[in-house]
């Protein structure tokens, strides 16, 4: 019994004088205090495992039948797999055509804007009210390009704004970067008599037209002939014979390279410019034909100088419609929109038109003033006008220096003048960029068909005339600040 007591009163923990039990490390296995003491040493080696792999320290303390329980459930047929991919592949499918649909209505949406747009511009209907917003701008500001010995007779601003070509009685064709105002290319013109040698012009230069796509220049001068130039380059593609008179208008149809032109021989041709082909003659007018201008649909318009007619031919229907309103010769037409038009003559008159009506809608008397001795006084006749495609400004000028603009009233039924802007010469040719941004005159010391009058203090020139803009309100500025 007593061996049996001290053995037992061994097993018991022991104390030192610091209350440690002091047969604890001795003993393996132990329940309480030497199971604790593993399972604390253990926590800082399992708190770093959880965050480098998950499945290992699940894999370390699931038991067997657990991981063969998680292989059962997630185990599938290859019907199953097909018929989860399937249905994946389904729902891809969905949210990709979803997100298509978006896109496909913003899209659609963009193009019905534009097809309305379009629609509108071929029925004359799409005009961009920007007059009432203009305002002259400063002398300074008007920049001026120089090149051309004798006065400028011609001009066209590209689609896209960024050249300008000119020609003169020089019978020199200048290309111009609009941004920098340098001059790009220069085709010089050749003395009379050099026609089989020199490649260009050797009368006067007396209209040019430039397609929308950029890609050909049309020229025509005093020699009957055409010349068609790669617009890029300035290199020479074709010549055009046929009139039997000095070439007075030249006009592409927007968006072709079909090309219209008219001459004094009071005929107008049709030529295929890709085909380099000629294509059929109209006729009609009853004295030279003096502009011509044309846009998309296949019709053109011109005017008549002195049998005083304006008239739309319609090509594909070999007709004409005649319109009369002007008291003297008509000298330069311009197309606003597809149903409207804009005409000067050598009476001082400017005129609106439709081309459903026979008269104008509107006419300006005297549009640029007149001169002359009291009693004797005569207006300034009309040399050109522009006109802002599908908008309510257009632009005339004359030989006064003055270049004036306009606002067109409603449904075109009126011409109110905006400003004029001085230009010393005959302002002989005008085009606005197609941006609105600003306006191009050609201007010279002569008028582009005579020498009988001569402005002795005009400088042959480019002048571009920038379109400004009123600034907003005061209210307006503070909101936008």
């Amino acid at each position: 019994m007593s061996s049996s007591f001290f053995i037992k009163k061994k097993e018991n923990p022991t104390f030192d004088k610091k209350g440690k039990n002091t047969q604890a490390p001795k003993r393996k296995g132990d329940g309480d205090s030497g199971g604790k003491s593993k399972v604390q040493a253990k926590k800082p080696s399992k708190y770093n495992e959880e965050i480098s792999s998950d499945s290992e320290t699940e894999s370390r303390v699931e038991p067997k039948r657990r991981q063969s329980n998680q292989e059962t459930e997630y185990d599938e047929t290859p019907q199953e797999k097909k018929l989860r991919l399937a249905k994946l592949y389904l729902d891809q499918l969905k949210e990709e055509e979803e997100n298509k649909a978006e896109e496909d209505s913003f899209e659609t949406d963009l193009i019905a804007g534009r097809l309305q747009e379009e629609v509108l511009e071929q029925k004359g209907k799409l005009q961009r009210l920007i007059a009432k917003d203009l305002m002259p701008p400063d002398a300074s500001e008007i920049r001026v390009l120089r090149g051309h010995k004798l006065p400028v007779t011609c001009l066209v601003v590209t689609s896209d704004d960024k050249y300008i070509f000119s020609a003169a009685k020089d019978c020199s064709i200048i290309k111009w970067d609009v941004e920098s105002g340098k001059k790009l290319h220069t085709i010089h013109g050749g003395r009379k008599g050099t026609e089989d040698r020199h490649v260009g012009h050797t009368a006067h230069i007396l209209c040019m037209s430039v397609s929308s796509d950029g890609k050909y220049l049309a020229t025509g001068d005093m020699n009957k002939l055409i010349m068609i130039w790669e617009a890029e380059t300035c290199k020479h593609l074709y010549k055009f014979t046929g009139h039997k008179g000095p070439v007075s208008g030249l006009s592409f149809r927007k968006g072709t390279h079909d090309l219209y032109s008219a001459s004094h021989d009071r005929s107008i041709k049709v030529w295929n410019v890709d085909e380099n082909a000629y294509v059929e003659t109209l006729f009609g007018h009853q004295d030279a034909i003096t502009g011509l201008d044309s846009l998309s649909r296949e019709r053109c318009v011109t005017a008549g100088g002195r049998d005083r007619s304006v008239r739309v031919w319609k090509i594909a229907e070999e007709s004409q419609l005649v319109f009369h309103g002007h008291e003297g010769s008509i000298d330069c037409i311009q197309l606003i929109n597809e149903e409207h038009m804009i005409t000067g003559a050598d009476d001082g008159s400017v005129s609106l038109w439709s081309v459903n009506k026979k008269k104008p809608l509107s006419t300006v008397k005297q549009a640029h003033g007149c001169h002359g001795d009291a009693g004797l006084e005569q207006p300034h006749w009309v040399a050109s006008v522009a006109a802002l495609q599908n908008s309510d400004t257009v632009a005339s000028g004359s030989h006064n220096s003055q270049v004036q603009l306009w606002k067109c009233g409603q449904n075109y039924r009126a011409l109110e003048p905006l400003f004029n802007v001085t230009v010393p010469g005959f302002v002989n040719s005008m085009k606005f960029s197609s941006s609105g941004q600003f306006l191009v005159a050609g201007v010279g010391q002569e008028h582009r068909l005579g020498r009988w009058w001569r402005i002795k203090e005009a400088k042959n020139g480019i002048y571009i005339i920038p379109l400004k803009r009123k600034p907003p309100n005061p209210e307006e500025a503070k909101l936008s600040e």
